[in-house]
């Protein structure tokens, strides 16, 4: 891949250039490929105002119905002097967030006929760019989990994570555990409990998450229901640290179902049948 003479002249892109080399210069000093990291890797941060401009909120609205979505961000509140799990510091009792708010509609558009589902608002990340290295993608192959610190209402939203595969189509999604709604809690899911969709529909065969080049992550609300929805996220990254397991959650599953589980997913659609049809995930 080669760059363009305008794409050169781009700060952005020699920054982003600059900041990959950093980044891979610290994985070669410190041979980090040679040994499990014990440090987690943000992936998504909203500890400044800017930081909601690297997102992209979607929701039916886009194609006429009337769902409204919105991102905002929020600055931290006081400290608590609860020492934070993840990051080794003190955390805030409200940390810097951002605020996925909004309602939902199912309500279809009247001049649009072809449309025949709405209700859905989400938010992802958006494209990182490219760089002298190439297109920006995550690597995250040497980590195990994927945790979210999050306050959430406590309806059903999914974690959606999109990577380069051959059906650019496809999503990895995994229901988004709230355990204290209303309240902050850190969330961690194994990638191994992902389920491959593609617009909605569980496919088969559930191939493994390409980790070495994801894309996107985000959080989506499909549950249909109307009505208003608040999920505050403070941030997404990846781990090797497991987490508390907790067995109401789907998390805590036997040797012979992890093997082939789907963890929480299979709360919302039940594991197929031999013969079954594939069921409408949405």
């Amino acid at each position: 891949m080669h760059a363009s003479p305008i794409r050169l002249a781009n700060p952005g892109f020699w920054r982003r250039s600059i900041d990959e080399f950093k980044r891979q210069a610290t994985i070669a000093v410190r041979m980090e490929g040679l040994h499990r990291p014990n440090k987690p890797f943000p992936m998504m941060t909203f500890d400044h105002a800017d930081s909601i401009e690297r997102c992209k909120v979607m929701s039916d609205n886009d194609m006429g119905g009337f769902s409204k979505a919105s991102l905002i961000w929020n600055d931290a509140h006081v400290g608590s002097g609860v020492q934070d799990i993840t990051l080794g510091e003190k955390a805030e009792k409200q940390p810097a967030h951002a605020l996925f708010k909004g309602s939902i509609s199912n309500e279809l558009p009247p001049n649009k006929p072809t449309i025949q589902r709405s209700g859905y608002a989400a938010f992802r990340t958006r494209d990182r760019g490219v760089s002298l290295f190439g297109k920006l993608l995550w690597d995250i192959d040497p980590y195990s989990f994927l945790s979210l610190r999050v306050n959430s209402d406590g309806r059903k939203y999914f974690i959606n994570m999109q990577t380069e595969s051959i059906v650019p189509t496809d999503l990895h999604q995994h229901l988004l555990p709230s355990f204290t709604p209303g309240q902050w809690e850190t969330v961690t899911i194994p990638f191994s409990a992902f389920v491959r969709t593609n617009y909605g529909l569980v496919v088969e065969p559930q191939k493994e998450m390409l980790r070495q080049k994801v894309r996107s992550v985000g959080v989506g609300l499909i549950d249909r229901v109307p009505g208003p929805f608040e999920l505050r996220v403070a941030g997404i990254w990846a781990t090797n640290s497991a987490g508390e397991r907790r067995g109401e959650s789907g998390f805590e599953v036997d040797e012979e179902e992890e093997e082939g589980g789907r963890g929480l997913m299979d709360e919302v659609e039940p594991r197929r049948k031999k013969g079954e049809p594939e069921r409408i995930l949405i």
